[in-house]
C-alpha cells in the first residue's frame, strides 16, 4: 500500500502546492458564480463547469503537460453537450 505522504508528494508533482491549487480554482469559481444568470443552469452543467475550473486551475498551477487535465476538460464538456444533444 502507498504511503499517504508519497502519494501527495506525487499529486503536488503533477498537480502543484494545494493551497495555490485552491486559491486560483476559488478565484475563477468566484468569478463564474457572480453572472446572475448562472443560478439557471442545471445541476450538471454548473458542476461540469466547477470541475472543469478545477482542472484549469491544476494546468495554471501544477504541469501544464499532463495529459489528463485536457483530457478531462474535454470529457465534463462532453458529457453535457452529449445530454444537450438528446
Amino acid at each position: 500500500m502507498t504511503n499517504i505522504n508519497e502519494t501527495l508528494e506525487q499529486r503536488r508533482q503533477t498537480h502543484g502546492d494545494f493551497n495555490t491549487h485552491a486559491e486560483i480554482s476559488q478565484r475563477l469559481k468566484d468569478t463564474m458564480y457572480q453572472y446572475s444568470d448562472f443560478k439557471y443552469l442545471a445541476s450538471d452543467q454548473k458542476e461540469a463547469l466547477d470541475m472543469i475550473v478545477h482542472k484549469i486551475a491544476r494546468i495554471l498551477n501544477g504541469n501544464p503537460n499532463v495529459h489528463d487535465h485536457w483530457h478531462d476538460i474535454a470529457g465534463y464538456a462532453t458529457l453535457i453537450a452529449n445530454r444537450l444533444e438528446k
